[in-house]
């Protein structure tokens, strides 16, 4: 029997509201039962923070996962949102299903590199080819953390687990395959660097379409030692971040000119100060070819690329693609959803 342990509910008084009155607390879910230190409970962290930050009303989101240590995770935010844990590997088809059921729910998707790239792996190729409005947030620590650190498909060639078995067996990167097969929104980050995660979270967040985000997250009980590539010294040492810029919810335009590699403080609408670091001028996040061949060759150099690596926003989302109504299937009335014999008769002459 799972047990969740209920936090209390004291809130200091001077805890900072967002615009719909709420605190930070009110987007927490139960306590963490994973390890001391784990990744995932930083990911959780932040995506508290990118929903409190967005004035994202919880009863408006719909958090769902998998099978294994990160799908454990949404219980531990948005305790007041929608949720379902599907079997291994099929949350993306329950995604697609509920996206297709009710539009106007905000949907984010949490999973690990062995839900996602072992037993789940057509389950996310096909999430990403319908583009499915969907944050899908992969917490990628490289073993199979609830069942006693196995190599997982995102191990690198030559890491050693904890018991000092070398993998010879190549990866499955994330972020290439979806940028192979056309994702709209494709991401990196590490679960220590929040001032990164949050703004990427956000983005995706605000995203329509499929937005892949993934989350270098060290696992401290099987894959946190010397050998390890998806360590927390290993990521530390190799993290190379390629575009540095904050998310700016959607208002009146602001301007700035600033030099290429030049850092610039930028005053934003609720008088918060943003310092923006502008990257070098051939970096282009919409030229998908040149994203994949970067990332691959310094992925070849072992450096952890991350940042907001491609986004391509006129793209349809899976909605535009199947030509569904404006309003969400389960708010229809009966007589629409089931128009009776005679509208069905006259479908199928259509295909005599």
């Amino acid at each position: 029997m799972v047990q969740h342990i209920t936090k209390p509910t004291i809130r200091h008084p001077g805890m900072r509201r967002n615009a719909l009155g709420l605190t930070r607390r009110d987007y927490e879910g139960s306590m963490s039962t994973l390890c001391a230190g784990c990744g995932h409970d930083s990911i959780t962290s932040a995506i508290i923070q990118a929903f409190f930050e967005l004035d994202i009303p919880p009863h408006r989101a719909a958090k769902l996962s998998g099978i294994g240590c990160s799908s454990k995770t949404p219980t531990y935010f948005l305790g007041e949102s929608h949720g379902f844990n599907a079997v291994h590997g099929r949350m993306p088809a329950i995604a697609s299903g509920a996206s297709a059921a009710n539009r106007d729910l905000i949907y984010i998707g949490v999973s690990g590199d062995g839900d996602s790239l072992s037993i789940g792996l057509g389950q996310l190729c096909h999430a990403i080819r319908r583009n499915v409005n969907l944050l899908y947030v992969l917490e990628n620590n490289g073993v199979y953390g609830l069942t006693k650190g196995q190599f997982s498909a995102s191990a690198d060639v030559g890491t050693k687990s904890k018991r000092g078995v070398e993998n010879r067996q190549r990866p499955i990167d994330p972020v290439l395959l979806a940028l192979s097969i056309g994702a709209s929104f494709v991401a990196r980050s590490f679960s220590g660097d929040k001032a990164q995660l949050v703004p990427i979270l956000k983005a995706g967040l605000r995203h329509k379409g499929f937005a892949l985000v993934d989350v270098i997250s060290p696992c401290v009980t099987f894959n946190d030692h010397e050998s390890s590539t998806k360590s927390y010294v290993h990521t530390r040492e190799h993290y190379r971040e390629v575009v540095g810029a904050d998310f700016v919810p959607p208002a009146e335009e602001i301007t700035a000119e600033y030099a290429a590699g030049a850092t610039e403080g930028i005053r934003m609408h609720d008088g918060s100060l943003v310092r923006f670091h502008k990257v070098e001028k051939d970096y282009d996040p919409t030229d998908r070819e040149a994203v994949y061949a970067y990332v691959s060759e310094l992925q070849n150099e072992g450096e952890v690329v991350t940042g907001l690596l491609f986004i391509e926003e006129s793209t349809e989302d899976m909605h535009d693609g199947l030509g569904t109504v404006d309003t969400p299937l389960v708010e229809l009335p009966i007589d629409r959803l089931v128009p009776g014999s005679g509208e069905l008769a006259a479908l199928m002459r259509q295909f005599r």
